[in-house]
């Protein structure tokens, strides 16, 4: 398996925090540092992550060992194979706003036909595939309502631009941990035409698959599929946010149309598990699908030449949608390993371990996730004697809220790095259950 061994190990000489200046002094404390919850901030990427053991061995023979660093933050984190960047080397372009560029017509073609759908719409990412479909699907009823799961990406990732750019409001139904809403609670949110006019026109369903904020969740067919007879009944379009829906696909052993049937718009990521750089394609009928495109260009989503990175997205497509179950497996590897320790202080749920997403929970009146996820980015000397300098690694992952964190597998990570990771879990929970005795 491919990955970019350059950036995924850490030189052990500096922390990752700025210094005053190039001849600054490192701070000399065997750790490897850095604010691993700025998710944006360029100054804490893996390569500001550095490490010291002059402390260990004196400033005039400072270790020079590499440090593996595993990233769990996101399935976003991945980069392009070789054989990805030469697929987007070798792509044939054209100005894509002129429905010129063959590659993306051919990813379009294939991503809907693999939903059953007639037409795709290649736009730059998941958030615009949503925004772009809630506004195309509700463009007939200004200050429409659309129904949403409280825990779900269009709700708590998106800056509410369903309402701040598309004019509608959110109407909120509270998420199962499973990801599904109640169908009767969410009955008795729909406002349907005129029949009061205090009421704003509930003018789509909205649901995620695979769920993220719920663990990676699949959504049961059954009921997708009372959703879709809701819809019908009451003449009410339905959207997926499918970003992860390969991961669905994979793991149930089912087509994506299978899965898809009776949605009018889907929106898939490329640049999630399926590793592509960059993109999502949205798909539904034809006459949708034309609607889209026109709220792509007010959007700012029109791309000339775009083909050079569909073509990463079409490999992605065409090679890595099988590959998913290794990251499953894995997951379900790095559960299982702190699962055995039976620790009050740090719990998994095996149960609910489906697809490539795992949820950590912790007793957190002892121990905080965010103490926990800086303690994983650190590598300390008593660790390395316990595990050896070759059985070592810096862990990288997100707290969610004040009692979980969250690790994402993807296709950069390799058997070895799970293996490290799970030594490297196992360690830190008995370290921290050690301080609870």
């Amino acid at each position: 398996m491919y990955s970019n061994n350059r950036s995924r190990y850490l030189p052990a000489m500096y922390t990752g925090e700025p210094l005053a200046s190039p001849s600054a002094s490192p701070p000399f404390d065997g750790y490897i540092m850095g604010n691993h919850n700025r998710r944006h901030d360029t100054e804490y990427t893996l390569k500001s992550f550095k490490l010291s053991f002059s402390s260990m061995y004196g400033a005039e023979n400072q270790s020079r060992m590499l440090i593996p660093a595993v990233d769990f933050r996101s399935d976003t984190v991945t980069k392009p194979t070789p054989e990805m960047r030469q697929a987007m080397f070798e792509a044939e372009v054209g100005d894509d706003v002129m429905e010129e560029d063959p590659t993306v017509k051919i990813l379009e073609k294939k991503v809907a036909a693999l939903c059953d759908k007639e037409a795709g719409l290649y736009v730059s990412s998941g958030t615009m595939g949503n925004l772009v479909a809630i506004m195309a699907h509700t463009a007939h009823v200004r200050g429409a309502d659309i129904i949403v799961g409280s825990k779900c990406h269009i709700v708590r990732y998106e800056q509410g631009g369903a309402a701040q750019i598309g004019g509608v409001t959110l109407n909120v139904v509270p998420n199962n941990t499973d990801g599904t809403f109640d169908i009767d609670e969410m009955l008795t949110q729909i406002h349907e035409g005129e029949h009061d006019v205090h009421y704003p026109v509930t003018a789509l369903i909205c649901v995620e698959n695979t769920h993220n904020a719920c663990g990676g969740r699949i959504l049961p067919l059954s009921w997708l599929n009372s959703n879709v007879e809701i819809g019908k009944e009451k003449k009410i379009p339905l959207h997926m946010d499918g970003a992860r829906l390969f991961n669905a696909v994979v793991a149930q052993g089912i087509s994506a149309a299978e899965i898809t049937r009776g949605f009018d718009s889907v929106s898939i990521c490329l640049s999630k598990g399926l590793g592509a750089p960059v993109g999502s394609v949205l798909v539904g009928s034809q006459d949708f699908i034309k609607k889209a495109r026109r709220i792509r260009k007010v959007l700012g989503g029109g791309m000339r030449q775009v083909g050079v990175i569909a073509a990463a997205g079409l490999y992605a497509v065409e090679n890595n949608i099988k590959r998913l179950a290794e990251d499953h497996q894995h997951t379900l590897t790095l559960a299982n390993a702190i699962a055995e320790l039976k620790s009050d202080l740090v719990k998994v749920n095996l149960e609910v371990v489906e697809t490539n997403i795992l949820f950590i929970y912790f007793d957190s009146s002892q121990l905080t996730p965010e103490e926990f996820c800086s303690r994983m980015v650190k590598v300390t000397e008593e660790e390395r004697n316990a595990l050896g300098d070759n059985e070592v690694c810096a862990v990288q992952m997100f707290s969610m809220d004040s009692f979980s964190a969250r690790i994402v597998l993807h296709s950069n990570l390799t058997a070895r790095d799970v293996s490290l990771a799970m030594k490297k879990f196992q360690y830190v929970i008995k370290e921290f259950m050690s301080r609870t005795l």
